[in-house]
């Protein structure tokens, strides 16, 4: 076995191991280097070596975490970040077996997403301020994530090479630097050509040219909380008393689809998800909406 003389050589080498050779996003290497230091520094607070670390401990850990009153949703994620910081572990040679192997992570039930109406999303883009310098470009970001179902992050990387107007389509590079192709409806056609008329004036810093929604102050892209202020301060000025976020608009965007008819394989791929049960979720959503396409299309019902 190769010798763990170096923690922080070791947490590197995971993190290298994770962007390069797995190719996940970075989001979810923040996340999981997160978790696995949260997991080593109670380790050294029990003066245990990681070396001698086998299923028992690891239950312990969990426990704790339990304990604390952590929520079963981030201690399954916890125990995907410590699952494959073990696996690169042995794969390297670092570990002679897997403790991880007969680890399991806590149930988590089903949880709906908040999922806004049409008029709620026209709403939100009627309360924006002609008259403010930002309005144009909030239209656009408020017509893309509900319009193409975007994930905030793939909203502030998005490049306007990428952007193909005339052909009605834009790529996008999502999680794990996997790319998808997302068609463009009219309404965010519009709103996104209206904006990059004014981009062009916009004097951006080095390296960030090629981003399409930019700081006009900063001259930088757009960062995770800034797009957030803006959904939540435009949902307040529609008088929305929910909590809403960027994600709230794409999950309306992908029930407003399944509720038009789309297939689902079809949303599956606009949305980026590898799997396809991760979509099924949306099924879920509208109950009376589905109980009336049977109504109306079965022939059993039909007949009567």
């Amino acid at each position: 076995m190769r010798p763990i003389h170096d923690i922080s050589r070791l947490q590197r080498e995971f993190s290298a191991h994770i962007v390069l050779e797995r190719g996940l996003s970075d989001n979810t290497r923040d996340a999981y280097l997160s978790d696995v230091n949260k997991f080593l520094d109670w380790l050294t607070g029990r003066g245990m070596l990681l070396r001698h670390v086998g299923l028992p401990v690891i239950q312990q850990f969990m426990a704790d975490l339990y304990d604390a009153g952590i929520s079963p949703r981030s201690q399954a994620r916890i125990v995907s970040g410590i699952r494959s910081f073990f696996r690169f572990m042995r794969m390297e040679g670092y570990i002679d077996t897997d403790p991880t192997e007969l680890l399991e992570a806590p149930l988590v039930g089903l949880h709906l997403p908040e999922v806004l109406s049409v008029e709620e999303i026209d709403a939100m883009i009627r309360t924006i301020d002609p008259e403010s310098d930002e309005s144009v470009r909030n239209r656009a970001i408020i017509e893309v994530l509900y319009g193409c179902g975007l994930r905030v992050s793939e909203l502030c990387n998005l490049e306007i090479g990428r952007i193909f107007l005339n052909e009605g389509y834009l790529v996008v590079r999502g999680k794990g630097s996997k790319e998808r192709l997302v068609p463009l409806a009219i309404p965010t056609m519009k709103a996104i050509a209206d904006y990059m008329e004014e981009r062009i004036m916009t004097e951006t810093r080095p390296g960030e040219e090629h981003i399409l929604f930019v700081s006009a102050r900063r001259g930088t892209r757009m960062s995770r909380s800034m797009i957030f202020r803006i959904v939540r301060q435009q949902a307040e000025l529609a008088d929305i008393r929910r909590t809403v976020s960027p994600h709230t608009l794409r999950h309306s965007f992908a029930t407003h689809l399944l509720e038009g008819g789309a297939n689902l394989r079809a949303i599956q791929q606009m949305l980026g998800h590898e799997s396809i049960s991760a979509t099924e979720i949306y099924l879920h959503l509208d109950r009376t909406h589905l109980r009336q396409e049977i109504i109306s299309h079965h022939p059993r019902n039909k007949t009567n």
